[in-house]
């Protein structure tokens, strides 16, 4: 990382990262809202373009306060390598992310710093979001102030989504880049998730200041053999979830889900056994099933649950 800039301690600089594969229009969306914070401090935004050509955007810079980068994705190709390409130039005492489709509400910045410079022991802040696409508009909030390691073990915890991130450049350099040996790319953001709550808690902004494009679909999407490899991975990787008897048994009914789902309907049952074993439960089993006995397909389950704003 390049070194920060000295700044005052009630409005340090803040490095936005935006990793792109470049979609024109909603870049220059997510752009223009991370320069127009309302945020007095400076504002350091940088867009990595992910092995395409590098494309100059169409928005305004303010004079005083913010500057914007152009950037080549120099680590693995993927959104990983291109968030660890812009935390590597940045600038700023804060880093924070957001996905080339989402966008900034102005006070996004200023309510985040603000809870940073009150819990000096916190790695990071989250906040509340929107999630909106064809069909849906529906506002997901937590209703405490802080989520801890044991939460995450527990559950995903959904609000907590990258582009909502604000972390302070100790705990990156404490915890290490985002991992770019993850599978497919997949989970990624959780895997950095539980290493940033052991490094400390993750403070949340009750209001919703990010909204998450919600179209419907996913990357991921019929990716099953992907999904099953990238979560054995994160289990292997991280073997303190095995504290969680529930967030266990959600991981194992992912992956029960999505061998069903790939048709490999044998080992997506012997799954499903440890998923009962771990959680009676555990919602993903009612799902799955189906799936596994070819009832219903994977995708069109999938479906189904992304139109009311969820995963599986």
């Amino acid at each position: 990382m390049t070194d920060p800039a000295p700044t005052d301690q009630t409005h340090p600089r803040v490095t936005a990262v935006i990793a792109t594969r470049d979609r024109p229009g909603l870049l220059e969306r997510a752009v223009q809202a991370v320069l127009d914070q309302d945020y007095p401090g400076e504002i350091e935004c940088v867009v990595v373009y992910d092995h395409c050509d590098i494309r100059p955007l169409d928005v305004r810079v303010p004079e005083r306060g913010r500057t914007l980068s152009y950037v080549n994705n120099t680590h693995r190709q993927g959104l990983p390598g291109g968030r660890n390409t812009g935390a590597d130039v940045a600038t700023g005492e804060l880093i924070a992310f957001c996905d080339d489709d989402d966008l900034w509400l102005p006070a996004r910045l200023s309510r985040q710093v603000e809870l940073l410079r009150r819990r000096p022991d916190a790695a990071a802040a989250s906040c509340g979001i929107r999630l909106q696409g064809p069909g849906i508009a529906k506002e997901r909030r937590l209703d405490r102030d802080e989520v801890i390691l044991d939460d995450f073990l527990a559950d995903r915890v959904m609000e907590v989504h990258s582009s909502t991130m604000l972390v302070r450049r100790s705990t990156w350099d404490a915890i290490g880049p985002v991992d770019e040996e993850i599978p497919g790319g997949y989970g990624e953001d959780y895997e950095w998730l539980l290493r940033v709550a052991a490094h400390g808690p993750v403070v949340i902004a009750p209001e919703v200041l990010v909204v998450v494009d919600w179209h419907g679909g996913s990357f991921f999407f019929g990716r099953w053999a992907v999904i099953v490899e990238a979560s054995r991975y994160l289990l292997a990787k991280h073997p303190e979830l095995a504290r969680s008897r529930t967030g266990l048994a959600r991981i194992h009914g992912q992956i029960a889900f999505a061998l069903a789902s790939g048709h490999r309907r044998g080992e997506a049952l012997r799954e499903l056994v440890r998923v009962v074993r771990l959680n009676p439960t555990e919602k993903r089993v009612l799902v799955t099933l189906p799936v596994a006995l070819g009832l219903v397909s994977g995708e069109r389950v999938l479906s189904l649950a992304q139109r009311r704003g969820r995963g599986v």
